[in-house]
């Protein structure tokens, strides 16, 4: 049992989700890695929303209501995490969900799966084909989902997948909290947020904004500001950590 008086209390429990997930299958051993990466840069950010996140947020809440057939892709990390999340978005946005994997086996597509739709997720689960320009199995895809979506969520992405996504002129939205990552330069939107915070913003701004303030935030959309934001941040949140050290 973790008590809930930890001072990393929400960390922890993400970690034991993660490894809970992965003793099952669900996650696989390499996502258990990439958690531990992002924990890392968490902590590089203060384990916080920053600014520069919470508008990229809103400008992802925008560009879903804006989107004529917006998709979220989900893996076994997300599903790991977010399963409720992800069903909160999918109401508020009426965006499809479907589960994309690098390390695809259909035990592990029906367990994650199972595991959204006992969430409350309604996952399309059409024929899927090898629809993306990649050589792995991320390549597989249903028509009526991702291959369709003019506005796609990818959180914690392979950089390649993204890259190919923009080409075939989708937009990105992808919640990395590495802001030097392939997948964050490559995206449309990157929000540098730790998934768990990020999905509620993202939810709570589609059920809030105005139509002249969407509007706004697509054409202000910049995601090379964003990420120089982000890294900015970053920097003063280490500089103030250490002028902390050496005040004590």
């Amino acid at each position: 049992m973790i008590p809930k008086d930890h001072p990393r209390y929400a960390s922890l429990v993400r970690r034991e989700k993660i490894a809970e997930a992965a003793k099952k299958g669900t996650v696989a051993m390499e996502g258990v890695g990439s958690h531990g990466r992002g924990e890392a840069f968490d902590y590089l950010i203060g384990e916080k929303t920053t600014k520069s996140a919470l508008t990229a947020e809103k400008t992802a809440a925008a560009l879903f209501l804006k989107a004529e057939r917006p998709v979220i892709s989900v893996n076994g990390n997300t599903a790991a995490l977010a399963a409720d999340l992800i069903r909160d978005l999918q109401k508020a946005t009426n965006a499809a969900v479907e589960v994309n994997l690098f390390h695809r086996t259909e035990e592990r597509i029906k367990n994650i799966t199972k595991l959204m739709e006992d969430s409350g997720v309604v996952v399309v689960k059409d024929e899927v084909s090898r629809l993306l320009p990649l050589s792995h199995d991320r390549a597989l895809c249903t028509r009526e989902g991702i291959y369709s979506a003019d506005v796609i969520l990818v959180p914690l992405e392979d950089g390649d997948r993204c890259e190919a996504l923009v080409k075939m002129g989708k937009t990105v939205i992808t919640i990395d909290l590495n802001p030097l990552s392939r997948t964050a330069k490559n995206a449309s939107l990157t929000i540098v947020d730790e998934l768990t915070r990020a999905l509620p913003n993202i939810t709570n701004a589609a059920k809030t904004l105005r139509e002249d303030e969407a509007k706004e935030l697509i054409s202000g959309c910049n995601n090379k500001k964003t990420l120089d934001d982000a890294i900015k941040e970053i920097m003063e949140n280490l500089s103030d950590a250490v002028d902390r050290e050496i005040q004590t």
